[in-house]
């Protein structure tokens, strides 16, 4: 169900003027699998409108397209699921009414992050791990620890977000993270498309080798 190690977050507010289903598109074709519509300040109708567009564009790339919290308009562009802030709907209760969707939840902290998993959700976020102004609201980074504790206690994917960058991506999966979650560093780049590409391949490569190193530690081949 969660076959993607790239969670692409949108902010309109950072394409440099450019058309934000433009953006993402050039993402998907550096291999982007998965994206989270997060437009907080938009009216329903042009939420919606953006998120029809966004739906056409996943689908020609085979990806993913999750709704940022309005259950409402993932299930009427019949989106792949959504995303759950801390302030919304829980995991348990989306799931009556959106039987098939994916279930995505921001957590914070560990507490945040075992609730999740007891109601029912698919995959979480966890951060900041890392400085990023665009997480600056909730508190100091976590650090690359939080990770090791979150994934020691629950049973489903980890995504890392804030401040997450190349040069990082290796100690956050080393630490025990299923993917990343990234807005910055993919739409506010100039060239989205090779810098999607960039860290799908770094996922790539630091998951393949955390697995091989957790076969070697354990003897289990």
């Amino acid at each position: 169900m969660i076959n993607f190690n790239l969670y692409l977050i949108t902010d309109r507010h950072q394409t440099k003027g450019q058309p934000l289903t433009a953006v993402v598109e050039e993402a998907l074709k550096g291999g982007a699998k998965a994206v989270q519509l997060r437009e907080k300040d938009l009216s329903a109708r042009e939420l919606f409108e953006l998120a029809l567009s966004m739906r056409r564009v996943t689908k020609d790339y085979g990806a993913k397209l999750f709704i940022n919290d309005r259950v409402d308009i993932a299930m009427a562009v019949k989106a792949d699921g959504v995303h759950l802030g801390q302030n919304c709907f829980s995991a348990r209760d989306v799931r009556k009414i959106f039987a098939k969707g994916i279930i995505g939840v921001s957590t914070h902290l560990l507490k945040e992050a075992r609730r999740a998993w007891d109601e029912g959700a698919d995959f979480i976020t966890l951060g900041p791990i890392f400085h990023t102004s665009s997480k600056a609201s909730y508190g100091e980074p976590l650090g690359i620890e939080i990770i090791k504790k979150v994934k020691a206690e629950i049973k489903m994917p980890v995504f890392a977000i804030g401040g997450i960058k190349n040069n990082n991506i290796k100690g956050v999966i080393n630490a025990g993270a299923d993917g990343v979650a990234i807005i910055s560093a993919i739409i506010g780049a100039e060239d989205a498309g090779k810098a999607a590409q960039e860290i799908v391949a770094s996922c790539k490569l630091q998951v393949a080798n955390s697995s091989k190193n957790f076969k070697l530690e354990t003897g289990i081949m």
